[in-house]
């Protein structure tokens, strides 16, 4: 790892470039599904394959999703995943899609990806969203509380104060003034102090318009859900674009959305793969969460009427098809919402359908093979 990167200012770090024939850059999101007959193991692992191949054809960035509790998504801490990422590439974007600000203490947050930014300089992203990332009783046992809509109704200073962390400026008298998030700004300030400055852009993730208008207010990247909460994605971008005043780190609006795509080499073949994380949406809903099941258990599945209607409708939301269908898909999507960036998550029961899409998409666009 090259430990001279890292000089690039906040802004560029924030904004990304579109490749090959891209209109927007594109990006990955991961969830890292864990399929039946598969382990944790394996699942991380594909998750390396899947960053090293989005390096290597120029996506963007490369984000982890925060969630609890649920079987099939090994995901439960984006930090330690991060850090192993980071150890497996050189310059691809690293960052959290995102941490549940709510769950955890601004300071455990600040100083982790402070470790993680000492690890990469100059390409770590700190998302951070207000929602639980899992059920309510979870939820309670993660923030040791039973008054969930404390933490919600909080956030906004829950951020204050992660900021004031992350750039280690409490002002003179304040209780934390004393209190330093390391690694951070503080050993550069230090006698003899020679650390980078520098430190994680703060994206606000949401589904609804909360976050869109704090984001706007603030002057921050936002990133909006759009692979479940399709209805809400152009309100919110709007409500966002409207708020937005300029700030320190951005001087205009930046917004990406996640997407739910999947291509293969057949229509035919997608569709089986889709199938599988929309019969994972139904149990989840159901409160059923288990592994990903494989797409012969997803096309053999006797769905109900009311849970049929459901899967209709969650496909609908997934650009899934041929690589020529999908980029078609992808391209009409980035018209319709006016998004600066998509962060396309793939989610099917095996990795090596995940990789495959992957490299499709990025065929479709002619991404560069970098080296």
């Amino acid at each position: 790892m090259d430990e001279n990167r890292g000089d690039e200012n906040r802004g560029d770090g924030i904004r990304g470039t579109a490749s090959g024939t891209a209109s927007v850059p594109l990006s990955v999101l991961d969830l890292v599904t864990v399929g039946q007959g598969r382990t944790a193991t394996q699942a991380l692992r594909t998750s390396v394959d899947i960053a090293k191949l989005a390096e290597s054809r120029g996506f963007h960035r490369y984000w982890v999703a925060e969630h609890h509790s649920m079987p099939g998504v090994a995901s439960s801490s984006p930090a330690v995943i991060l850090a192993h990422l980071a150890a497996h590439t050189e310059r691809i974007r690293l960052g959290s899609g995102g941490v549940m600000l709510p769950n955890h203490a601004p300071l455990v947050i600040a100083e982790q990806f402070g470790t993680l930014e000492a690890m990469a300089p100059g390409r770590v992203d700190l998302g951070l969203g207000r929602a639980p990332g899992t059920d309510g009783a979870t939820a309670a046992a993660l923030r040791r509380t039973d008054r969930l809509n404390e933490g919600a109704d909080d956030f906004p200073q829950q951020l204050a104060e992660l900021t004031r962390f992350l750039d280690d400026d409490f002002p003179d008298g304040h209780p934390y003034a004393r209190i330093h998030a390391v690694p951070g700004p503080v050993q550069a300030t230090s006698p003899g102090g020679v650390q980078s400055p520098g430190r994680p852009p703060v994206w606000l993730l949401g589904s609804s318009g909360f976050s869109a208008r704090l984001a706007g207010v603030l002057g921050l990247p936002f990133a909006f859900a759009h692979h479940f909460s399709s209805r809400n994605t152009v309100p919110a971008l709007d409500l966002y674009r409207e708020s937005f005043t300029p700030s320190a780190v951005l001087d205009a609006p930046y917004a990406l959305i996640g997407v739910a795509a999947l291509a293969a080499d057949d229509e035919r073949e997608a569709r089986r793969q889709v199938l599988t994380g929309a019969l994972s949406m139904v149990r989840l809903r159901t409160g059923r969460p288990g592994l990903v099941p494989s797409p012969e258990e997803a096309e053999a599945y006797d769905f109900s009427p009311m849970e049929r209607e459901f899967v209709d409708g969650w496909l609908k939301d997934i650009v899934h098809g041929t690589p020529d269908e999908v980029r078609s898909g992808l391209d009409d999507l980035a018209k319709r919402t006016g998004a600066d960036e998509l962060m396309i998550t793939a989610n099917a029961h095996g990795g090596e359908a995940r990789l495959r899409s992957y490299e499709l998409i990025a065929d479709a666009y002619g991404l560069p093979r970098l080296g």
